[in-house]
């Protein structure tokens, strides 16, 4: 039964595939093969199978190549666009940073300005009341000549009244004729003097009371340049102190927790805030009340930037990176089970810097179990943060560090699969993502 079956199949085959016959020569002898249709068949089907399977593979082959060149395309322009956005952040750092220089700048020019006008009120007010001892005297002089003119009239009403009463002789009433008009005439010249004291003592209050006009008119116009200088200090601080409040709210902090914190380690170099304006015990006047709030609110603004100094603010990695897994739950780059990711990861060439993101003591450097090398900082307010797969530790346990000072190189020490730092923050022992405190860090840094 097989054997017609197979001679049916050649006999089919053999109208396409006609027998060959392969002659072999060799010393011994000449020898041949002979190639039956069904052979040749399976012959071509098999050589069709291979160049099929070949031509598949080549093309997957194609296609992951092509996929993989569009890959490095994507992630180049992805770094390009994030290489893009820190420039961009960069530029916007340094002019709030101009901005704030510039608001320091209008506020020492402020503070000049008041002093200036300070002095000027003062001078003012010494003049005044030296102008109002004038009036007073010349008041007083008035009042005593007129005083003096009355007693003389009176006195000459008497000796006229004496002049007719007189029964004497005739040579001492010439006499007192005489005294009396040497008197009268003394009386008469007192009265002029008086008379000119007088005028010079109504022009001299006429004068007063122009120099009192002018230097009330010229303390409103001072009223005025103040009011407009505070109003701008005003102004210029609530500009330096949104983007600090709006920063520590997206960390999720309380401002005055902070603050309290930053007085009492800086309480030695406090003290109370004086007008800047002499009250001389009596309560303080408008002026010297807005500049005690001026002073207040750059006093919150400097301990917003000590805070901001010594938490974990600033970006870890200088230089260029890529975030390659976030904070959270992710699967296992080694087993793929699910496991939770205390910080985050940033992956980039090997021996980029890193750097401390906040001010700080150095707690720990060293080597650390699926960690390899790393390095613990403590911060203030119950803050640790962890640098890990170190290639290089640059500092030693027990060193106090600033923001953004070089701590270790980038490598891929310890349980990793490629070099990369990751980064942990921690509040008071809990793990908390790090890039909360890095996003609202850019607002300022």
């Amino acid at each position: 039964m097989t054997s017609r079956l197979f001679s049916r199949v050649n006999a089919a085959f053999e109208r396409h595939l006609p027998e060959q016959r392969l002659f072999l020569k060799s010393e011994e002898g000449t020898r041949f093969i002979r190639l039956r249709p069904i052979t040749q068949a399976s012959i071509i089907l098999g050589s069709a199978v291979m160049v099929g399977w070949t031509v598949i593979v080549t093309s997957f082959f194609l296609i992951d190549t092509i996929s993989a060149g569009n890959a490095r395309e994507l992630a180049e322009r992805e770094q390009a666009m994030y290489q893009e956005r820190l420039n961009a952040l960069a530029l916007e750092r340094d002019a709030r940073a101009a901005d704030a220089s510039a608001a320091q700048d209008r506020f020492a020019l402020a503070m000049d300005q008041v002093s200036a006008m300070q002095t000027q009120l003062l001078d003012g007010e010494q003049r005044s009341r030296e102008l109002e001892i004038a009036v007073d005297v010349i008041q007083a002089t008035l009042r005593r000549a007129i005083d003096e003119r009355d007693e003389a009239r009176l006195a000459q009403a008497a000796l006229q009244s004496e002049l007719q009463a007189d029964t004497g002789t005739q040579l001492t009433a010439a006499e007192r004729e005489q005294e009396l008009e040497q008197t009268l005439a003394f009386l008469n010249q007192a009265l002029e003097l008086t008379a000119v004291e007088r005028d010079t003592g109504y022009t001299m209050v006429a004068q007063a009371e122009e120099e009192i006009n002018r230097l009330n008119f010229q303390a409103a116009l001072t009223d005025e340049r103040s009011s407009r200088v505070f109003r701008q200090l005003e102004e210029a601080v609530a500009v330096s102190m949104e983007p600090l409040d709006e920063m520590f709210r997206a960390a999720g902090m309380n401002t005055e927790d902070l603050i309290d914190a930053v007085r009492r380690g800086y309480s030695g170099q406090g003290g109370p805030l004086t007008p800047i304006l002499s009250t001389s015990g009596e309560p303080a006047d408008g002026l010297s009340m807005r500049a005690n709030e001026v002073l207040e609110s750059l006093d919150r603004i400097n301990m917003y930037r000590i805070a901001a100094e010594r938490l974990p603010l600033a970006m870890p990695v200088n230089g260029t990176f890529r975030n390659t897994s976030g904070f959270g739950p992710r699967g296992d780059p080694f087993n793929g089970s699910r496991r939770m990711h205390n910080g985050i990861d940033f992956a980039g060439a090997r021996g980029t810097q890193i750097v401390a993101g906040g001010e700080g003591t150095v707690t720990r450097a060293g080597r650390m179990s699926g960690y390899g090398n790393i390095v613990e900082i403590t911060h203030a307010n119950g803050f640790m943060t962890r640098y890990a797969h170190l290639s290089r530790i640059r500092v030693s346990e027990g060193e106090r560090v600033s923001r953004g000072e070089l701590i270790g190189d980038m490598g891929c020490t310890g349980r990793c699969t490629g070099t990369h730092l990751h980064y942990e923050v921690h509040r008071n022992g809990t793990p908390v993502n790090p890039m909360t405190f890095i996003r609202a860090g850019r607002n300022v840094f």
